[in-house]
């Protein structure tokens, strides 16, 4: 990685005293150019004093290739530099991303609740209102029984009455035939005497015993009745006049 070879090319340019002094495309150092200027080893010196006597042609031999290595040596460490850089953002874009999607599922969770809170109220609202729907109905359905139970009382009551009314209209007519039979008896004793409307007496007298707790549906024979005793007493106090 760090010491790997690069295939990136280098250029290198010369001043006009043919020293390398421009490499394209790479930046060098400081600590690159210091031991540029330095010579490469003690042993090297006098040689490279010789061969600079000789000629420009050797010293720019002799610097090209020592900048090569050194140049490569700095590209190493630029690339494994980079390389670290570019790991260190790689595990913080990482980091960014884990981050985020435990905020958006941490919305994703919040959001859920809330739509299962509202959810859960909504039933319990529906459930309330079913439950006082049916509170209701069942107190409309008392207050029903109870006004019906109240009209039965009352007619009930007026039954009573009536069946009491009756009775005693029962009572008064049969005190009065008893008085009637008794002073025609008493005016008309030399003559003998027969029973009057006794068939409809005998018919009040049978309906009274087998309708006692209904006595109204007895009223059309005492009404029978009645007539045919005024009637007869008409006649009879028409005869004795």
């Amino acid at each position: 990685m760090g010491g790997g070879s690069s295939s990136r090319r280098l250029t290198f340019e010369a001043d006009e005293n043919e020293n390398i002094t421009v490499v394209k495309g790479v930046r060098l150092s400081e600590s690159v150019i210091g031991r540029m200027k330095e010579p490469s080893s003690p042993t090297a010196r006098p040689q490279f004093q010789q061969r600079s006597a000789s000629g420009d042609h050797g010293s720019l031999g002799v610097n090209e290739e020592e900048l090569k290595r050194r140049v490569a040596e700095e590209w190493a460490l630029e690339q494994a530099r980079r390389e670290s850089e570019a790991k260190k953002r790689l595990k913080e874009d990482q980091k960014y991303v884990r981050d985020e999607i435990g905020k958006v599922l941490e919305r994703e969770r919040t959001a859920s609740n809330e739509h299962l809170g509202r959810a859960i109220l909504r039933e319990r609202a529906a459930a309330e209102e079913e439950r006082l729907k049916a509170q209701h109905f069942a107190k409309q359905l008392e207050e029903k029984d109870r006004e019906l139970r109240k009209q039965d009382a009352y007619y009930k009551e007026q039954v009573a009455r009536l069946e009491e009314r009756s009775a005693q209209f029962y009572k008064v007519t049969t005190e009065q035939y008893q008085k009637a039979v008794k002073e025609v008896e008493a005016k008309f004793r030399r003559y003998k005497s027969h029973p009057i409307c006794a068939d409809l007496q005998s018919k009040i007298l049978q309906c009274y015993q087998q309708n006692s707790h209904e006595t109204l549906s007895c009223s059309a024979l005492a009404s029978q009745y009645l007539h045919c005793v005024n009637h007869a007493k008409q006649s009879m106090l028409g005869r004795g006049g």
